[in-house]
């Protein structure tokens, strides 16, 4: 017996309908336009891709694995580690050793600097392997942040520390991955922001946030307010007026998740110094320094106590500042308050020279 299938308009419209750009087409229009680039940092852009796939994947299938719960283990900031901080710390490290465009690493899990195989490597990375990762056991959506530099020691070289503390500015691509109901990259090389969403079933991502733009006003900060006690009475005022807006209070605990909520809706992400903590919590290096080239890059702000942070001048491969990232409105206002008061941290700050 033959079955003829019959397909209506509606039926095969579908089929008309263009999948979209991938990350490796769009990493090479991009390129093209660049005559004298030779293809490293696109490369380099694949492989935290790549390595992205694979966390992702491990995310997803943790229960099952083995993989959840803590590790047993601190890292060099003093916090019980993951299993899987330790595995997407692996996945990334064996990405940058197999691509050869990386010649050093910083990672939130290790001291010091990992040197890769390959000396001659263009660029080096600080990175965040998966931030947030103490919610996990709770199903709650997790990251990671990644900040590469053109390195300034000779290549041939291992890399130093002088490769990593060059301040903010001197960024040639930064973003993060965020692993939640969906897995997005979002980064930046210094012409806007670009978000991809990853399609398991094609193994690819693809373009989905095209030129993301942080609305300039927005009625969301993003604080634990638990801390409130201790925060200075500047950001006390600022969060007080924030409720007597009837702003909303949204705090996943993940950096990676609360940013990325308010640079697609506008808001305002708070971790300040505090009485106990007068540098807050966040690493400069790999957390703070992308985020903010990546709010400022979609039409955001981020400041550290009283100016940008990516003009704060790093001291340490590990250093922490207090972070104000998101609407410009609302870091501006926020910025008037605290400007000219002896903020935790503000002993810290000086401007960077390049």
């Amino acid at each position: 017996m033959t079955v003829q299938h019959t397909l209506n308009g509606s039926d095969t419209a579908a089929f008309g309908l263009p999948i979209g750009i991938t990350l490796d087409r769009f990493i090479k229009r991009q390129q093209s336009q660049f005559p004298s680039a030779v293809g490293d940092l696109s490369q380099l852009l694949r492989d935290i891709a790549l390595a992205s796939k694979i966390v992702n994947r491990e995310i997803n299938r943790a229960g099952l694995s083995g993989l959840a719960g803590t590790a047993g283990s601190t890292n060099v900031q003093g916090e019980m580690q993951q299993k899987l901080d330790l595995a997407a710390h692996i996945r990334f490290v064996r990405a940058f050793n197999n691509g050869g465009e990386v010649a050093g690493i910083v990672s939130e899990e290790e001291e010091e600097i990992i040197h890769t195989e390959y000396p001659n490597g263009k660029y080096v990375v600080a990175l965040d392997p998966l931030d947030g990762s103490s919610n996990f056991d709770t199903n709650v959506s997790v990251g990671t942040i990644f900040s590469v530099y053109r390195r300034v020691t000779p290549v041939g070289s291992q890399p130093t520390e002088a490769d990593f503390l060059q301040g903010g500015r001197r960024q040639v691509a930064a973003g993060y991955v965020l692993y939640g109901p969906s897995t997005m990259l979002v980064f930046t090389t210094g012409n806007g922001v670009n978000g991809f969403t990853y399609d398991p079933s094609l193994g690819e991502f693809m373009l989905s946030h095209p030129l993301i733009q942080c609305p300039a006003e927005g009625r969301i900060y993003s604080c634990n307010e638990g801390y409130f006690s201790t925060y200075d009475e500047s950001v006390r005022a600022y969060l007080n007026r924030c409720r007597d807006r009837g702003c909303s209070a949204r705090y996943i605990g993940a950096f990676v998740a609360d940013f990325h909520r308010n640079l697609l809706k506008g808001g305002i992400y708070l971790y300040p110094g505090t009485s106990t903590q007068p540098d807050g919590k966040i690493r400069l290096l790999y957390e703070a320094y992308p985020m903010a080239w990546l709010a400022e890059q979609a039409n955001g702000q981020a400041i550290s106590v009283s100016q940008p942070i990516l003009d704060v001048r790093p001291d340490a491969l590990h250093a922490r500042t207090p972070v104000f990232a998101g609407s410009t409105q609302m870091v501006a206002e926020l910025a008037g308050l605290v400007s000219n008061q002896n903020l935790p941290g503000q002993h810290r700050i000086a401007q960077v020279e390049l």
